[in-house]
């Protein structure tokens, strides 16, 4: 590794950036607290440097798929002190590369400020929980969170597949296979078909991408076991329409009676700047209970949002009502606040 990138990411850690952004004829840049800023100091990287330090990176191997892909995503370490997920990737001026930082040690539920209604999500020992949110938003963090709850919880066998792996997970008393696409599998699908036949109890897979994956989730947790992913979706009433709209016509019915009967919760995070320093969760939390099920059953998902606003007794939180106790907590500004709620009536109503 090229001498001037390993001390950009050392920078990165101590300024507690999330993010690192490598791209010719600019600054080295960091996301700290979800703002870019540039890293001056370092100078404006030419297409050469840049070419250089990312390369720097890569095995043979890896240059040869980047060379066909023009793309690619891998995790390493830097000094075995820094952990780092990358994509390096071409764009108009050359080679640029992303990098997310890894923190060294997987928080838990308290330590993230997560709602304490998701450590009974993970004592179910079958069903599908599913942390959603944009990209950026923490969503890998909770996930190993939750499956760092079960290792310290009870004996399972905890497989995940994730391109690329993020956090590593020290076995306490679960038994745990982390599998890395393409490295340990050429594909998702392979890699998802093959866990059902390893004798899992929990799975956990990165990325619900396509209508492959979330067939053979829904199937893996309808037989026997607990089922953790993320999507990229804004809420917890779009991620059932995007699970159901993904499927071919054919499928659409069964799947929605597998989603009815298989769903434990759903949980749609942000984090938010907080008026301190750093970010702080907001989320809205969907637990599927008879209700739920019945409305994904009838395919009436557009009134899930009012069961959510009405079952704050049962630990149900909309994101507005979320973003109005951080606000009142002072842990955020209104300004904030109304920047990332996704219905500002509601938001508005809830603060007055």
């Amino acid at each position: 590794m090229e001498e001037k990138l390993k001390r950009i990411f050392y920078t990165a850690v101590q300024r507690n950036a999330s993010d690192v952004h490598i791209v010719p004829a600019r600054f080295p840049t960091l996301r700290i607290d979800g703002e870019l800023t540039n890293l001056s100091e370092e100078g404006v990287l030419s297409s050469k440097e840049t070419e250089k330090m990312l390369l720097s990176l890569l095995s043979e191997e890896q240059i040869k798929y980047l060379s066909k892909y023009k793309d690619i995503d891998f995790s390493f370490d830097v000094d075995e002190k820094i952990r780092l997920r990358a994509n390096i990737y071409y764009q108009n001026n050359g080679l640029a590369g992303a990098f997310r930082i890894i923190p060294p040690e997987i928080k838990n539920v308290e330590e993230l400020n997560l709602p304490p209604v998701l450590r009974e999500f993970v004592k179910k020992r079958q069903g599908l929980i599913l942390v959603t949110g944009p990209a950026g938003m923490g969503k890998s963090t909770t996930l190993a969170a939750l499956i760092d709850e079960i290792n310290h919880t009870r004996a399972a066998h905890i497989i995940t597949i994730e391109e690329p792996i993020e956090y590593i997970f020290t076995p306490d008393l679960s038994l745990i296979s982390q599998r890395e696409i393409p490295k340990d599998s050429p594909n998702w699908h392979r890699a998802l078909r093959s866990a059902l036949r390893e004798d899992p109890d929990v799975i956990m897979i990165g990325e619900l991408r396509d209508a492959e994956s979330i067939q053979i989730a829904l199937t893996a947790a309808e037989t026997g076991h607990l089922v953790l992913g993320t999507l990229h979706t804004n809420s917890a009433s779009q991620t059932i329409d995007r699970i159901l709209d993904v499927l071919p016509e054919g499928q659409k019915n069964q799947a929605r009676f597998q989603l009815a009967s298989t769903l434990i919760g759903i949980i749609s995070q942000r984090l938010v700047p907080r008026i301190k320093g750093g970010r702080i969760p907001a989320c809205e939390v969907l637990i599927a209970n008879a209700a739920v099920r019945n409305l994904i059953r009838e395919n009436k998902i557009y009134q899930i949002d009012l069961v959510i606003e009405t079952s704050l007794e049962q630990g149900m939180i909309t994101l507005e009502r979320a973003l109005a106790t951080l606000v009142n907590l002072q842990e955020i500004t209104l300004e904030t606040a109304l920047h990332f709620a996704i219905n500002v009536d509601r938001l508005k109503n809830l603060l007055t």
